[in-house]
């Protein structure tokens, strides 16, 4: 049986190479994931891909907040990941939804159309469709490769039950990826109850900035966002011991 694949979402060079020296199968690079992941830049992307030999999957969103896009958000997506994959990307994340919850089956095909035969992930828009089972047929028929998915809650473990019954579904048509608070306290119980093959994480730590001077009366987002002077990052240790973890499930 092969082994446990470990997915890292990162957005920093650090982090990539953070997550491949823990083992990382792939790395899922975005933008903004205080955001909940944004699409990254092609710069971001070069570096990355000069850094670590593990396949890089690329977010393609254009922006935070729902699932819902105007025909620009939309035009945006398409010539950001054309770019993308002409300049390394090795798979890409995204997910569209209808304003009724469903998946816009039409959208996705064109996006998929444009990723010819690299491999492709529905993110957690999946977690936002008003019919999880239904949605997941959709997603067969359209060809994606894999779902990400928290299994409709706040996280994997409080949507554990979904996620088993959609993993027992899905067989080998298409692969379910739990992801959303993963740590080394659950992901035991994830993989053991669900039988998933595969996880997705951040496995982050904070670090202080190096800045001497700092000037805390200035913020340079909004004022519930985090502090400019602390920075997150993939956290080798982490990431390492989910490794381990899963190891005891290959």
């Amino acid at each position: 049986m092969a082994a446990v694949a470990m997915e890292v979402c990162i957005d920093s060079a650090e982090s990539a190479a953070n997550a491949e020296a823990a083992g990382a199968t792939r790395v899922e690079l975005c933008s903004s994931l205080v955001e909940g992941g944004t699409t990254p830049s092609v710069g971001m992307l070069r570096v990355i891909k000069r850094k670590v030999s593990i396949p890089v999957f690329v977010m393609i969103r254009p922006r935070g907040g729902d699932f819902v896009y105007s025909q620009d958000d939309f035009d945006v997506m398409k010539e950001d990941l054309c770019a993308l994959k002409q300049n390394g990307a090795d798979g890409f994340v995204f997910g569209i939804l209808t304003p009724s919850g469903d998946v816009d089956k039409e959208r996705c095909r064109e996006l998929l159309q444009l990723c010819d035969s690299l491999p492709t992930t529905f993110h957690r828009a999946f977690d936002m469709t008003k019919d999880p089972h239904e949605s997941l047929n959709v997603l067969v028929s359209l060809g994606f490769s894999r779902v990400l998915t928290s299994g409709q809650d706040s996280s994997a473990l409080e949507g554990l039950t979904l996620i088993s019954a959609l993993i027992e579904t899905a067989g080998s048509k298409i692969t379910i990826v739990p992801g959303g608070g993963i740590t080394e306290r659950n992901l035991g119980r994830i993989l053991r109850e669900s039988k998933a093959r595969e996880f997705h994480c951040s496995a982050r730590a904070s670090q202080d900035s190096i800045m001497q001077f700092r000037n805390h009366s200035v913020k340079m987002g909004a004022s519930y966002g985090p502090s400019e002077f602390i920075a997150k990052y993939t956290d080798v240790d982490k990431a390492s011991s989910l490794k381990s973890i899963a190891a005891n499930f290959n």
